[in-house]
């Protein structure tokens, strides 16, 4: 039995070879993801994954075509972001899927919806290892490991249940990657799926909590002297909700990285994504009420083994295993944040209550302030000369760079949820560009910038091509340590003399150009910020490079010395 499709051969030609595959079950899969709204999809075509390709056009859904799966993973979590739906991934069977497992880990980790859809061995071919294309031994099996679920379907029926699934997951649960294995016969076969089967299904009421929860929390608030709000990725949805509950409350805010944005940073009890600080830590800490909405409180978030609070702990949370996680809770409830918040307010009366004058929080910024300078001075200089240079409403994508987990996250001041798309759990390199690439397609209304490292960059260089193919406004900024930097000061700390982390550079501008792109230099820190203003507005696909400390090696140089 051959694997592959060849049309060409088939009678009567292409038409015959569309009237055949004119509803198979690839296109009722993807027609049942798009009527839940979905209309972009990243991935690679692939010898076995033509029949998920097929429909597009006809669903109007748009096609992003990375250069490697990773990308696309990464891609689809930038465009989740932006949109509220799950990213959509298509791979091929084999090493297209396996090329996608990080950006699958990584949703994982950092709680993004996303779906893979993939092809298999035909049914009754699993585990017969006799050397088919792409074959694989278990492939639902390896993305089962870190996914939230993995099923190989047998029918197009349960396809299609499988993606309803997938979004009753995204809807109600925690939000977690997903992976549907369609046997390549079953793909290329008649769906028989009645249309009606295909529509969304309606979206199920939120779940609010049990009301003696409820009314056992809005108690512990309603006598709060000290209370503090910490917000997680699990808020973002509810910033409307938790900005009038902290003005109701007159309570500070802090967020995760993950959170970052879901009270406005200008906000006057905003004290943003800072929770990595001993100085913010200290403030949670010290609360008498400690209110924490969707948040494992993990330590990649801490920077800290864990948060130890002194006074009564609420917690909120759309999983009941994450309510004791980290942290015991005094009163737990398990609930969309939104909904929850929602009901608290109505709860906690403003009157009689007398109204919480706002806490002066610029003492506690100070010291923010200091430790976050304190702890990278020349990094945390550099990220504030590149946040001074960007629009206000710029997203900004970065890496698990210094220039981001040392500067920006810290220094950037940001109004919304999702404008800085970042992977604190995960701290994976490759990210930041894709998710840039996906942010840009979901919407055109606001700037987008990638802001990464020089070892970040070359994990996805080869995403720039892709960004120029699809015709986007991108600025890119690449911060050229010449390696990997913090790598090698862990080296040197431990006494080992710096081995793999001085790494030889490309000249970026270029390479920039050899994409398509347009490629700048900025040598000295007064031109760093005319650079970034000029890329932004000038429009396409922009990188602007910007060395520091010594110059890097060159291949030149090298051939020099061989």
């Amino acid at each position: 039995m051959s694997n592959q499709i060849t049309t060409a051969a088939a009678p009567g030609g292409a038409a015959a070879v569309a009237e055949q595959y004119a509803d198979t079950t690839g296109r009722a899969v993807l027609e049942t993801i798009r009527s839940y709204g979905v209309t972009a999809v990243f991935g690679i075509p692939g010898t076995h994954n033509l029949e998920l390709y097929r429909p597009l056009a006809d669903l109007g859904m748009r096609a992003v075509t990375n250069r490697h799966e990773q990308g696309s993973g990464y891609g689809a979590d930038g465009w989740a972001q932006q949109t509220g739906l799950p990213g959509v991934v298509i791979t091929t069977s084999g090493p297209g899927l396996q090329n996608a497992m990080s950006a699958i880990g990584t949703a994982f980790c950092e709680s993004r919806p996303l779906i893979v859809l993939s092809p298999g061995v035909p049914r009754g071919d699993e585990f017969r290892d006799v050397g088919t294309l792409h074959e694989t031994k278990d492939a639902s099996a390896m993305v089962a490991a870190i996914a939230e679920w993995s099923r190989r379907v047998e029918t197009a029926a349960e396809a299609v249940d499988a993606v309803h699934a997938a979004f009753a997951l995204f809807r109600i649960g925690r939000p977690r990657p997903v992976h549907i294995e369609i046997p390549l016969d079953l793909l290329e076969s008649p769906a028989g799926v009645p249309h009606a089967a295909r529509v969304a299904r309606p979206e199920p009421a939120p779940d609010r909590g049990d009301a003696a929860s409820l009314r056992a929390a809005a108690a512990l608030l309603a006598t709060a002297q000290r209370p503090v709000i910490i917000a997680g990725g699990g808020a973002t949805r509810a910033a409307r909700e938790v900005t009038a509950l902290a003005e109701r409350l007159g309570a500070p805010v802090l967020t995760t990285l993950n959170g970052k944005g879901t009270v406005d940073e200008h906000h006057p009890l905003s004290l943003g994504s800072n929770l990595r600080l001993a100085a913010a830590r200290d403030a949670a800490e010290d609360a008498d009420v400690l209110v924490v909405l969707g948040s494992k409180l993990g330590e990649a978030e801490l920077w800290a083994p864990a948060l130890a609070a002194r006074g009564a702990v609420v917690r909120v949370d759309i999983s009941a295993a994450q309510l004791h996680k980290n942290l015991e809770v005094t009163v737990g409830i398990v609930g969309d944040c939104a909904a929850v918040a929602a009901d608290l307010l109505a709860l906690i009366p403003a009157a009689p209550r007398t109204p919480q004058p706002l806490p002066d929080l610029d003492p506690l910024r100070a010291a923010i302030a200091a430790e976050t300078e304190a702890t990278a001075p020349d990094t945390v200089a550099l990220a504030q000369l590149i946040a001074d240079a960007l629009p206000s409403d710029a997203i900004v994508a970065g890496d698990s760079s210094q220039i981001v987990y040392l500067g920006l996250a810290n220094i950037l001041r940001q109004s919304t949820p999702h404008a800085m798309l970042y992977t604190p759990t995960y701290a994976t390199l490759g990210y930041g560009l894709p998710a840039a690439i996906g942010a840009r397609v979901a919407q055109t209304d606001r700037p987008v910038v990638a802001v990464v490292g020089d070892g970040a960059l070359m994990f996805c260089v080869n995403e720039i091509i892709t960004a120029v193919e699809q015709r986007l406004d991108l600025t890119i900024v690449c911060v050229d340590n010449g390696g990997y930097a913090e790598i090698r000061q862990n080296e040197v700390d431990r006494g080992i003399r710096p081995v793999g982390v001085d790494l030889v550079q490309p000249d970026w501008v270029a390479l920039a150009n050899a994409f398509g792109a347009t490629g700048r230099r900025a040598e000295r820190p007064d031109e760093i910020a005319s650079a970034l203003r000029v890329a932004v507005a000038a429009g396409g696909v922009q990188l602007v490079h910007i060395p520091q400390g010594p110059a890097p090696t060159t291949s030149d140089q090298l051939r020099g010395t061989s």
